[in-house]
């Protein structure tokens, strides 16, 4: 008589790192098609203030929405331009009243004394607009930037106004890019980084036109 051999129940696959990657991937693409513009206004919110959503993933795959007609280009940008500032503006007010108040009273025990604040502030008052707009051009730093303007009690009409600004100007590049690349992937991988790289250089290019304007200003 034969016996049955038992097949062995299989085993979910570890969760890892890579898949949890390509989970949350998915969960953003699936938030751009599915929610649309809130959608787009959500994600890039939570891109400039704690979660790092990459705005690439949010931004060229609604581009190239917008190429095949699904979804109309300059309410891309719009959405993602209010979402940017919203979520700016979350990381302003939370180092305006919280970090401020700890900083005055307890950052001497961190090596932050008066007198560096009072550096950092004088410093914002003269240069917080350009370190605002090319702040948010910066991979890495766009969502930082919104704290020292915060801490540093920034007028919140020009930080708003250069946070606009330099966020408007990513979101056009990263929608442009996707309205004419978003359907060939490999030329997407290919010419991705030409964008950090471009951008990066081009906010050299403002801050040492910034530089020169200053010292021609006052010798």
């Amino acid at each position: 008589m034969r016996r049955e051999v038992a097949t062995p129940t299989p085993h979910p696959s570890p969760l890892t790192p890579s898949h949890m990657l390509h989970d949350f991937i998915n969960w953003i693409l699936a938030t751009v098609n599915d929610w649309g513009y809130p959608g787009i206004f959500i994600l890039m919110a939570l891109e400039s203030t704690v979660l790092p959503v990459p705005s690439e993933l949010v931004l060229i795959p609604a581009g190239y929405l917008a190429h095949q007609g699904q979804m109309n280009f300059g309410l891309i940008v719009l959405a993602s331009t209010v979402g940017s500032l919203f979520g700016a503006s979350v990381n302003y007010y939370a180092a305006l009243w919280v970090g401020r108040p700890f900083l005055e009273r307890w950052g001497r025990y961190f090596f932050v004394r008066p007198e560096l604040l009072h550096k950092t502030d004088a410093f914002f008052v003269k240069h917080g607009a350009v370190s605002t707009f090319t702040g948010r051009l910066i991979p890495g730093i766009r969502h930082l930037i919104s704290l020292p303007a915060g801490l540093t009690r920034m007028n919140l009409g020009a930080f708003a106004f250069y946070t606009s600004l330099g966020a408007g100007l990513w979101s056009l590049v990263l929608t442009l890019f996707g309205y004419f690349l978003g359907g060939n992937e490999a030329l997407i991988q290919q010419y991705q980084h030409h964008i950090t790289v471009g951008v990066i250089a081009f906010v050299a290019l403002i801050i040492g036109g910034y530089w020169w304007w200053n010292k021609r200003r006052c010798p």
